[in-house]
């Protein structure tokens, strides 16, 4: 399984976050910007719904701001874990439909992120398939580069979910 942890070679993104689907936008707390240098991306008020699967304090998003937390590991999900993807899947699916606009976020943007987002592109019509190669196209191509996270995708996050409790 390849994941941020083990795979140290791992480029930062070049911007804080990016447009995946208009509305929906999947980004990280760290990017490497023109000037070369590791910078921090702070959330203030540039979206309506901010979703963090990491936190990190500073990091915002500011007063007013719906967020949305739930830790998880860049690795191996349990059956709780999966819920809470499936959750925020569902939340930014259904602020999409209200006309607002979505940030997905972890540390650099890539895996954690890219499993929600991916999720919720699915929800909203596309294949798996097609949701890994948008989400690497517009993001980065590093973005989903954790397999384990691409075969919960390719399963079915119900399913995972369903796999992971039994295993339990």
């Amino acid at each position: 399984m390849r994941t941020r942890g083990t795979q140290p070679d791992v480029p930062a993104p070049e911007s804080p976050w990016s447009e995946i689907e208009p509305g929906l936008w999947m980004g990280g707390h760290q990017f490497r910007g023109g000037s070369g240098r590791l910078q921090s991306a702070v959330v203030r008020d540039q979206f309506d719904v901010v979703q963090s699967l990491l936190r990190l304090p500073g990091y915002g998003p500011g007063p007013g701001t719906e967020h949305h937390v739930w830790p998880i590991p860049d690795g191996p999900l349990d059956g709780t874990q999966l819920a809470g993807v499936i959750r925020l899947a569902r939340a930014a699916h259904e602020a999409l439909d209200a006309g607002r606009s979505v940030l997905v976020r972890c540390y650099h943007g890539y895996n954690r992120s890219g499993l929600v987002v991916a999720h919720t592109l699915v929800r909203r019509g596309r294949s798996a398939e097609e949701a890994i190669e948008l989400i690497r196209a517009r993001r980065s191509p590093w973005a989903l580069h954790n397999d384990l996270f691409v075969e919960y995708l390719r399963t079915g996050l119900a399913t995972a979910r369903l796999l992971e409790e039994l295993a339990e």
